[in-house]
């Protein structure tokens, strides 16, 4: 979660520092210390249950989860179990146009742990306690997902809602997304699911789809084999593109799970409830429709302008100021999202203005500059965060519209290509591409494309 101290004490969150620079007494277990709840962390969890759907529990409490491992001080979890903040709920995902639910089970908060650190040439290993006691939300999807693809799906879309709310930047190289999917296979028309093994700490989104579609094969081929799946944990290799075993797969009662006896159980009541409610934001599937609605956008458009929030503001600023939909879509899905990729840059850093697109839209319906050349400009504009009409008179790129400069421009192409020109006259019509695009090129891009094909047009009835 985003929250800036941690869920049980108030050392800061912020990635990157120096190890065990982020810790106290309270983070790192020391006897005697009790834990004080972070309410922000709490509202982010109740944002996210009822951004998914989910019935958000007036009672809900906290309970230690038992286990040993280096990077935990406390030799217990903080975590929630019998009595999560949020139950039900669910996600809708659209995959080949159709419209595929998955049921959510709960949501439950808890911390984090720490890092281990495993060095190959050192005898030793590290611990860094930083992100102990970092808050954590599990969301627990019911068994609805039927392979690695829609595994993805399910998780960009969970990335979109959480990134909408603004309780997860949902990066996952760094951590703050992850996947942990319980794998089962059965034979077709039994409903019993079969042993189940569970993929641990993936952490992206291709890592999920070809993990999970890997497990699905072996674990078929075992039972092919007439071999048993055994119950355990096991994690992706990326490089060799397999899963291995990790650990036996513990059982709920081999945490020894037992209420935390230093927190108070968790009360929300509904005064609380319907603040939180009504701070949400529009939600990815309620913008999408509204796109197509209001502003008549395809489903391809609408569904690709809201993946991310500031994305989707960055158009409707666009339209707001006066550009047409369509248009600006056609605009945002090809040449600002390819600088964004090109340049590494993510959308709230975008160094161009909604504004300014407006204005470049404006300069080519007023026939000042060609489509082509307004791609040039759209370019250097965001390069440079000019505006359109200083980049146009800078560059020289005003379109020509005199007919007889581009009469000259044309008769120099045709008399270059005799041949070809006596072929588009004879009827094979493909040739007037050649001619457009000879004297666009001799015009650098700044021909008037509609002049040039009447002028040629002329040119073959004389």
């Amino acid at each position: 979660m985003l929250t800036e101290s941690k869920i049980f004490c108030g050392c800061s969150t912020a990635f990157g520092a120096e190890p065990n620079t982020q810790t106290c007494p309270i983070c790192t277990g020391m006897p005697g210390v009790l834990p004080v709840l972070n309410r922000r962390a709490v509202e982010f969890a109740m944002r996210t249950g009822l951004a998914a759907n989910c019935r958000i529990n007036g009672l809900s409490r906290f309970a230690r989860k038992n286990y040993f491992y280096p990077d935990l001080p406390k030799g217990y979890q903080i975590s929630q179990y019998e009595l999560p903040l949020a139950e039900g709920g669910w996600v809708d995902l659209v995959l080949d146009g159709e419209t595929r639910r998955v049921g959510l089970t709960r949501i439950h908060m808890e911390e984090d742990a720490g890092k281990n650190i495993h060095e190959e040439k050192s005898a030793y290993s590290f611990v860094d306690l930083n992100r102990t006691g970092v808050p954590l939300m599990e969301i627990v999807s019911e068994p609805d997902i039927r392979s690695g693809r829609e595994a993805s799906a399910y998780m960009r879309k969970l990335r979109a809602i959480l990134r909408y709310i603004g309780v997860c930047d949902g990066n996952m190289e760094q951590g703050s997304l992850r996947c942990d999917a319980n794998i089962s296979v059965r034979p077709r028309g039994r409903e019993a699911l079969g042993t189940k093994v569970e993929l641990k700490n993936m952490n992206s989104f291709k890592f999920v789809e070809r993990a999970i579609d890997y497990e699905i094969n072996r674990q078929t081929e075992e039972l092919e084999q007439g071999r048993p799946v055994v119950q355990e944990t096991r994690l992706w290799d990326p490089g060799a593109g397999v899963t291995v075993s990790m650990r036996m797969k513990e059982e709920a009662h081999d945490y020894r799970y037992f209420p935390e006896p230093d927190l108070v159980p968790v009360e929300v009541d509904e005064r609380w409830l319907e603040e939180i409610r009504a701070s949400l934001p529009e939600l990815p599937d309620g913008k999408r429709e509204r796109f197509v609605r209001e502003h008549g956008l395809p489903e391809y458009d609408a569904d690709l302008l809201t993946a991310e929030r500031p994305l989707a503001e960055w158009f409707e600023e666009a339209v707001t100021l006066g550009g047409q939909p369509k248009t600006v879509s056609n605009w945002v899905m090809g040449e600002l999202l390819r600088l964004l990729n090109e340049t590494g840059t993510a959308v709230e850093a975008c160094p161009l203005e909604p504004l300014r697109l407006v204005e470049l839209l404006k300069l080519i319906d007023a026939g000042t500059i060609s489509h082509k050349i307004a791609k040039t400009v759209f370019d250097e504009m965001f390069r440079s965060g000019k505006d359109a009409e200083t980049v146009v008179q800078e560059k020289g790129l005003v379109q020509i519209t005199d007919e007889s400069a581009i009469a000259s421009a044309l008769d120099e192409v045709i008399a270059k290509s005799p041949g070809e020109f006596e072929r588009l006259r004879a009827g094979e019509a493909k040739l007037a591409g050649f001619f457009v695009g000879q004297v666009m090129k001799a015009t650098r891009g700044k021909a008037n494309p509609r002049v040039v094909n009447d002028l040629l047009r002329k040119r073959l009835e004389q």
